[in-house]
C-alpha cells in the first residue's frame, strides 16, 4: 500500500512525472562507464532507491534479485520499457523513499544513483536506507553535491531554486554530511567531475 505523500514530495513527485518524457537526455550527465562501476557492485537482493527511468538496469550482473522503486509513476513507466535490458529478475514499486515497507534488514544491497538530490528530507531518506539494508550489506551511492569550490558552490545555491522548480532536484546538496548524520559508515569515496559526482561505497554499521 503507497502511503500518502507529504506536500512537499507531492511536489516534487509531479515535478519528476514531467520531466520523466525527457529524463533519459538529462540522466547522460552520468557516464554510462561510471553507472556500470557502480552497479557492477550490487550482490544479492538488491534495492535501487529511485529506479528512475531504469538506466541502471542494463547493468546488474546475474545473480542480483532487484526491486526498484520510485515515487514518480511517470518515471516507472520509463522504466518498464526497459525491462527487456536487465539480466536479472527486477520488480518495479511506486514507493516513497522516505518512507520505505519493507521490515528492518531486507536487502544485501541498496543503490542509489543521483537520488537524495531530490528525496525532500534527505536524512530520513539515507535512515531509510539503512534500516533495509541488512548489517553486513552494502550502501551504494552515486550523487552529485555541491562544489567545494567556493565560486561554484556559490553559484550552484544561486541556480538552485531554478533546478528544484523545473526539475525538482537539488543541485547544492551536501550529501556526503547527511550521510554521515544518518549514520551510515562511509568506507570509500572516489570523486569524478572536479569532485561535484562523488561514488560513495557504504555499510550500515
Amino acid at each position: 500500500m503507497v502511503k500518502p505523500y507529504t506536500s512537499e514530495t507531492d511536489t516534487i513527485r509531479r515535478r519528476y512525472d514531467r520531466t520523466a518524457l525527457f529524463y533519459d537526455w538529462m540522466d547522460t550527465m552520468i557516464p554510462a562507464k561510471l553507472r556500470r562501476k557502480a552497479v557492477e557492485q550490487a550482490t544479492g537482493k538488491v534495492l535501487e532507491v529511485g529506479v528512475g527511468t531504469g538506466a541502471n538496469l542494463e547493468f546488474y550482473l546475474p545473480g542480483c534479485q532487484v526491486t526498484g522503486i520510485d515515487f514518480s509513476l511517470g518515471m516507472l513507466q520509463k522504466a518498464k520499457q526497459k525491462l527487456l535490458r536487465a539480466r536479472v529478475p527486477v520488480t518495479l514499486v511506486e514507493m516513497d523513499a522516505q518512507q520505505m515497507t519493507f521490515p528492518d534488514n531486507s536487502f544485501d544491497t541498496v543503490i542509489a544513483t543521483c537520488v537524495f538530490c531530490s528525496v525532500p528530507d534527505p536524512i530520513q531518506g539515507l535512515k531509510e536506507v539503512k534500516r533495509v539494508c541488512k548489517q553486513d550489506g552494502r550502501i551504494i551511492l552515486l550523487e552529485h553535491v555541491r562544489s567545494e569550490n567556493p565560486l561554484f558552490g556559490w553559484l550552484m545555491d544561486v541556480f538552485n531554486p531554478i533546478a528544484l522548480h523545473v526539475i525538482g532536484s537539488n543541485i547544492n546538496r551536501e550529501t556526503i554530511k547527511n550521510i554521515q548524520e544518518a549514520g551510515i559508515q562511509t568506507y570509500s569515496i572516489e570523486e569524478y567531475s572536479g569532485k561535484i559526482i562523488k561514488l560513495i561505497v557504504a555499510s550500515p554499521a
